[in-house]
């Protein structure tokens, strides 16, 4: 992580934000860049891509496991969010956003059976 945060925080021309998540099975804390895009408003959207590998990313089955205990850190601004599954209609046109903006995307849905899940993740509201 030392490596992208002394790129800006990018890596291979994307943005980058630093995902927190608790370990569904350890309970701890696992920190994991992530692409990210804005999702239009406050939030950004990220992508359970793995590289095309045919299982989902630990840091997807930690938020799964632990939808409450999920922080991003963008531009050195590290938020409590609420992580959405988007599908149908949200999903579709998310997903276009993203491999318009990243291409490679779209190649590793075309490397897995599995769909890719597209996330929003939205500041939490202050407890």
């Amino acid at each position: 992580m030392k490596m992208h945060k002394r790129t800006g925080d990018r890596f291979q021309g994307m943005d980058l934000l630093y995902l927190t998540t608790v370990g569904a099975q350890s309970g701890k804390e696992r920190r994991t860049p992530v692409a990210r895009f804005n999702d239009g408003g406050d939030g950004w959207l990220v992508v359970a891509s793995n590289g095309g590998r045919a299982q989902h990313p630990g840091w997807y089955h930690n938020i799964r496991a632990h939808p409450d205990q999920v922080w991003a850190e963008v531009s050195g601004r590290n938020v409590r969010v609420r992580a959405e599954k988007l599908d149908g209609p949200q999903r579709d046109t998310a997903w276009e956003q993203i491999t318009a903006a990243q291409p490679r995307f779209a190649g590793y849905q075309r490397k897995t059976q599995r769909p890719l899940p597209v996330l929003r993740l939205s500041p939490a509201e202050p407890s």
